[in-house]
């Protein structure tokens, strides 16, 4: 048990709650007036990531607006290989432009040695919301999972079936292992250092989880988080990690059980009672609403709101969504959602 005042933590070390902490994947983001006038100021995405007043600013907004129970570092999953020496950069309607890794050659121009003081600002943004989230908001830091970031490594950009990424796997496992490697290590690093400056919980990020098989899921998405938490226990014992496989389907369990990490975020896919069933006697659960459902609004966000609570709430749970919010969503539905789920009694 947690002897932590803050009631995120408390459901994360295992507590049931009623009503149980909520966050939402993405609150602070576009579907805020305030956060687009922030973005503005700011120039590029990338720009507002590396700010850090301006990134402090924009974790603030929704905390202000609907008084949830954790913050979560605005930076992007691919600030880790913009560190590692592969340029990023977002192209309005686009998303991320990477020069793609496809050889030694390319994976050889990358490297630890500038690696934290180019992540300096995100180290900063950290530093400034551990002063300034309420007392009673946990604080989370984050980074995408090495498989995850690496799709986008070996791609240069989003993909649907990474015909790249999974070809360098299939045809170079080499040179894939090498990059993981090295993902896993840089990660590490990362995480370790979001902690030293104020990140009370870890979350880990496998946006592409659902898109490997079986064999390729156990050795690219548990064993790299496995190492992970490990050594986050190893070296600051007493963070608790989340992880969140999406789409991982039935192999949801296995990573819970193998990674050991104190929770997990499930997609909206996952079927409620069996994730109750299987899931909750290992760890905390966090989700699963379906983010359209916050743009609809109305009964029908209600419902689902209601079916997620009563499924999940009997156990140590932690409100969300299945995915991130979306651009279009109303703003007044979140302080609907906000209102239902403080307002829970089970």
């Amino acid at each position: 048990m947690s002897n932590s005042t803050k009631r995120f933590l408390r459901a994360l070390s295992g507590e049931t709650l009623t009503p149980p902490p909520f966050w939402l994947m993405r609150q602070a983001g576009r579907y805020l007036p305030e956060y687009r006038a922030t973005r503005t100021q700011a120039g590029s995405f990338l720009d507002l990531c590396y700010t850090p007043d301006l990134a402090v600013e924009v974790t603030l907004q929704p905390l202000r607006r609907y008084g949830f129970d954790a913050a979560i570092l605005f930076s992007d999953i691919l600030v880790v290989p913009d560190a590692l020496g592969q340029k990023v950069s977002f192209k309005e309607g686009e998303g991320p432009v990477l020069p793609p890794i496809r050889s030694a050659a390319d994976l050889d121009r990358l490297n630890l040695s500038g690696f934290h003081q180019h992540l300096a600002p995100v180290y900063a943004t950290m530093a400034g919301l551990a002063k300034s989230i309420p007392s009673t908001t946990a604080l989370i830091g984050f980074a995408g999972a090495p498989w995850t970031v690496a799709t986008y490594m070996i791609e240069g950009s989003g993909s649907k079936d990474f015909p790249n990424a999974k070809g360098m796997m299939f045809s170079q496992p080499e040179l894939f292992a090498r990059l993981m490697a090295l993902l896993t290590q840089a990660t590490g690093d990362y995480l370790i250092r979001q902690i030293d400056n104020g990140a009370e919980v870890i979350q880990i990020f496998d946006t592409w989880a659902g898109a490997l098989p079986e064999e390729q899921f156990d050795a690219w998405v548990i064993a790299p988080t496995r190492a992970l938490v490990e050594r986050i226990r190893a070296e600051r014992p007493g963070v608790p990690v989340i992880g969140f496989p999406r789409g991982a389907g039935v192999l949801y369990k296995r990573y819970v059980t193998e990674t050991k990490v104190n929770g997990v975020s499930i997609d909206s896919s996952v079927p409620l009672d069996w994730a109750a069933a299987e899931l909750q006697p290992h760890c905390t659960v966090q989700g699963n609403l379906d983010p359209l459902l916050l743009v609809a609004g109305g009964e029908a966000l209600d419902a689902g709101i209601d079916r997620v609570l009563t499924k999940l709430g009997k156990g140590p749970f932690i409100f969300n969504l299945g995915h991130g919010i979306v651009p279009p969503t109303p703003p007044e539905n979140v302080a609907r959602l906000a209102e239902r789920v403080k307002n829970w009694k089970g």
